[in-house]
């Protein structure tokens, strides 16, 4: 294991983010309304941090191997995600125990968008921006972003960003050079997030809010500078961008980085993790629609349509932006927007979940053992689009399936011990491993009132979930220590 290189990557990539803390610094100076100190404070904690971790291996540069990638990943978002609560936990006007610092920066590192925080309507902006910029950097990972310059520094980042990478499928490389296809994401990324924050702008919001939720929106977080989130607006139009830029980063990055360098569309169209993907979105905002209209609760019926349509949006790509309050919804749509949320997007976008690419994998792997029974010396073979699958992967998938069950009853358990209610833990956790954000019970609108042990417990799910459990697990084997 190359423990300098990795402290040196480590040191690297604190002293990356204490620069993140300029922006945040300059909307306070220029507002006016909070505090500066609980950012400059921040600032210079984290760089000397990163400087002192950093300076003793600066010499060090040893090619990254796969272990060091992981543990690099799993060492350096549990770091962010402390450095990240000082300002929130020095910030005078916020009046949060530093464990609820931790949570709302984790939270929002790993885009899950739950908050512990009320009445963000009167906050200083400053904070509030921070908060969104959070989500800006967790969204696409910025060990993705470090990745483009890390080789410049002497270390190697295609185990870095493999650990980054979400889904099942994780070796392709789309550029020869892994530092170019970084920066082609990250382009793509801010370019998508520029586009809808001009949208947004030129649609009626506020350009703080235009900014604020572009973040969000494009980083499938869901933190927002209101308590109405996306209540707070009732333009249809806003609403409809809204839907589509959800849409849009819930779709596989490489997809987006292969159309825009080939300029063809029908890499869409012909990619079938991503018409799944549609398919299930359409079908699903039909039946909470239907049930919605039938129940003869609401009488503006394009409302419940647009109103549904967004829900259903926001939970599957696990944004959780909220236009209402779906929690009080009739039947089983509740629980049903949960279950959506587990399965996510698409694999290599910004969402958490399962990824639609494992439900399609899983879905038909279950058809290939019924026509096993049918016909038991038949032999069939797993494609995704004409492409054959490896039994290595399908195996990988079950093997995630069944640790990702065995974790979360673990988790169920603990999180029993601390909160009496069964819906407020089990919709807490759900919506933690899956990253969606808002939840059901006491969670339905903030996580502000659950025990502090709970919100432990819940950080670590975010991480679990936004590293996607086996990056982490990983580092708990024998055999990866002694390799």
């Amino acid at each position: 294991m190359q423990l300098g290189t990795i402290l040196k990557t480590l040191g690297i990539l604190l002293i990356l983010f204490s620069l993140t803390l300029i922006p945040p610094f300059l909307v306070e100076l220029y507002y006016q309304d909070g505090d500066s100190r609980c950012f400059g404070a921040a600032f210079f904690i984290i760089i000397l941090a990163g400087i002192s971790i950093w300076f003793p291996f600066k010499n060090k540069n040893h090619e990254l191997r796969a272990r060091d990638g992981f543990l690099i990943a799993a060492l350096y978002w549990t770091m962010i995600c402390i450095a990240g609560a000082l300002p929130i936990y020095f910030a005078p006007y916020l009046s949060v125990t530093f464990i609820e610092a931790i949570f709302e920066s984790t939270s929002g590192f790993t885009t899950t968008g739950a908050t512990v925080l009320t009445n963000l309507d009167y906050l200083p902006h400053a904070i509030l921006y921070y908060r969104q910029q959070l989500q800006l950097f967790g969204g696409i990972g910025i060990i993705i972003l470090a990745v483009a310059i890390l080789p410049m520094l002497g270390v190697g980042g295609m185990q870095l960003f493999r650990t980054e990478s979400t889904g099942p499928i994780k070796d392709n490389k789309l550029t020869p050079r892994i530092a170019q296809t970084a920066k082609g994401i990250w382009v793509i990324y801010l370019s998508l997030t520029f586009i809808c924050f001009c949208f947004y702008w030129l649609e009626g919001m506020t350009f703080f809010d235009a900014l604020c939720y572009s973040f969000s929106t494009i980083a499938t977080g869901g933190f927002a500078p209101h308590d109405a989130s996306f209540g707070y607006f009732e333009q249809v139009n806003i609403k409809a961008t809204a839907i589509i830029f959800m849409i849009i980063s819930s779709i596989s990055y490489n997809l987006h980085f292969l159309a825009f360098n080939q300029k063809k569309g029908n890499v869409y169209r012909n990619d079938p993790e991503c018409r799944f993907f549609i398919k299930l979105l359409i079908f699903s905002s039909i039946i909470v629609a239907s049930m919605l209209l039938i129940s003869y609760q609401f009488k503006d019926y394009v409302e419940t349509i647009i109103d549904s349509i967004f829900q259903v949006v926001s939970i599957m790509t696990t944004t959780g932006f909220t236009t209402t309050d779906f929690s009080i919804w009739p039947s089983f749509i509740p629980l049903m927007l949960l279950f959506l949320g587990t399965i996510g997007g698409c694999a290599g976008s910004t969402t958490g979940g399962l990824k639609v690419i494992r439900l399609m994998l899983l879905q038909k792997q279950g058809a290939r053992e019924i026509h096993r029974l049918i016909h038991p010396h038949g032999r069939y073979v797993i494609k995704v689009g004409n492409q054959p699958v490896h039994p290595h992967i399908i195996e990988g998938v079950w093997s995630f399936l069944s640790i990702y069950i065995l974790i979360f009853t673990v988790l169920l358990l603990l999180m029993l011990l601390t909160e009496g209610d069964l819906m407020t833990a089990y919709s807490a956790l759900i919506s933690s491993i899956s990253n969606i954000g808002p939840g059901l019970g006491e969670v339905a609108l903030h996580y502000g009132n659950l025990k502090e042990t709970s919100k432990l417990i819940l950080c670590v799910t975010m991480l679990l979930g936004r590293l996607e459990i086996f990056t982490v697990i990983v580092l708990f084997s024998p055999a990866f220590w002694r390799a």
